[in-house]
């Protein structure tokens, strides 16, 4: 399966150093006048631990600098950051057991913690984002924690498929609330660059609410103005720049008013079928093929739904991306697709359906209305039946 996240979010991978700049670890007396921020904390059942300071590039990751700690847990660490950039603060060898900063020029940062509870709670002082990134690292540990019992109570049988999606969104929606109110409350604030990533769309604007996106920008105005000399500033305006666009065009595949380009391809038996020859029809366009694993689980799903709706002018045009014939035909007859429209040019990747429609990843699917025009787009799985019933049941 060809796959790639909608909207590449930098916001977790935004380099602490420009490729041109370095970032020394300052330790000797004579280069201390050049440190512009220092990190001092207790940590109390980690003595003689050694703390590092990390940043992510492109080359891997970058140690800024580190410090260890003495008999009673107590660090304290200087050193040199080229400006507002997200870093890592991890304790021993343990790559997960982290903090993450945000930090700026000029930062006194106090960290206390135990070394039980060092990635969970710690309790932060001294800057302008310590607050809210001490109650954000609590809170996300805490939606591990209940994300990791739902996994269990799947695996144990107590929780179906359904009931484990139902009770995530719910759990992330209380991540996404807590990081808007944020957000809102202080654009400017360093440590937005991690909560921006609560405020984007994660794969497709299906379940997200446009309002973000007033939010995302007054977030990109402050940081313009707050740090207008800052690579993040100007990579958070692209980013927000691009899912407005991305946004638009989302509403114009969904509105009614986008006619569906038109795909005349031929069937397994080499007979041409064209999108147009079904209309009248609510007609799901659905792109898939034999090798998508993905496709494959989804194809029981669309198959219940054309029973289900094939009487009330439901029809689905199913449209390959194929190579191999054989596998192909073999795949319709495997999972049952019973409907008559079956088209492909067999050219996989190569085909220039996906750069027509706008897709790079399957399963696709494209919701056509009776008049040949888009009504909605990436429908599968329970926003699929939810669409269609809203059609056809009301």
């Amino acid at each position: 399966m060809k796959r790639f996240p909608f909207v590449a979010l930098l916001f977790l991978l935004i380099l602490a150093c420009t490729e041109s700049e370095t970032v020394d670890v300052i330790e000797d007396e004579e280069s201390q006048t050049s440190n512009n921020f220092t990190i001092s904390g207790i940590i109390s059942g980690a003595p003689n631990t050694t703390f590092y300071l990390e940043a992510q590039s492109q080359q891997g990751t970058i140690n800024v600098a580190q410090a260890t700690s003495d008999a009673t847990g107590k660090f304290n660490m200087v050193g040199n950051v080229p400006g507002m950039g997200m870093y890592q603060l991890r304790m021993g060898q343990t790559p997960t057991n982290v903090i993450l900063l945000t930090l700026v020029p000029g930062d006194e940062l106090s960290i206390e913690a135990s070394a039980e509870t060092y990635a969970s709670k710690p309790k932060a002082t001294g800057t302008s984002w310590a607050g809210v990134m001490s109650e954000y690292m609590t809170r996300v540990a805490e939606f591990r924690a209940e994300q990791s019992n739902l996994m269990a109570q799947q695996a144990d049988g107590s929780m179906n498929q359904e009931e484990l999606t139902e009770k995530y969104v719910e759990l992330k929606a209380k991540m996404d609330d807590f990081a808007i109110e944020k957000l809102k409350k202080d654009p400017g604030n360093p440590f937005n660059i991690v909560l921006s990533t609560y405020a984007v769309p994660s794969m497709d604007f299906q379940n997200w609410n446009p309002q973000s996106l007033d939010v995302l920008k007054n977030v990109a105005n402050a940081f313009v103005k707050k740090y207008p000399s800052s690579p993040i500033s100007n990579t958070l305006s692209g980013q927000i720049y691009q899912i407005e666009r991305a946004y638009d065009e989302y509403l114009a595949n969904n509105s009614g008013t986008r006619v569906a380009p038109e795909i005349a391809l031929k069937n397994p038996e080499g007979m041409e079928i064209r999108l147009s020859s079904l209309r009248g029809n609510y007609v799901l366009i659905d792109f898939w093929a034999s090798w998508c694993g993905p496709c494959r689980r989804e194809n029981p799903n669309v198959v219940k739904l054309y029973n289900q709706y094939k009487d009330k002018g439901f029809t689905i045009y199913s449209v390959s991306l194929d190579n191999d014939a054989s596998k192909w035909k073999e795949a319709i007859q495997k999972d049952g697709l019973i409907w008559p429209n079956h088209v492909s040019d067999l050219l996989q990747w190569k085909s220039p359906l996906p750069q027509l429609y706008g897709f790079n990843g399957i399963p696709h699917t494209v919701l056509v209305n009776p008049e040949g025009k888009i009504i909605g787009t990436g429908l599968r799985g329970p926003s699929l039946e939810q669409k269609l019933k809203e059609i056809f049941e009301n």
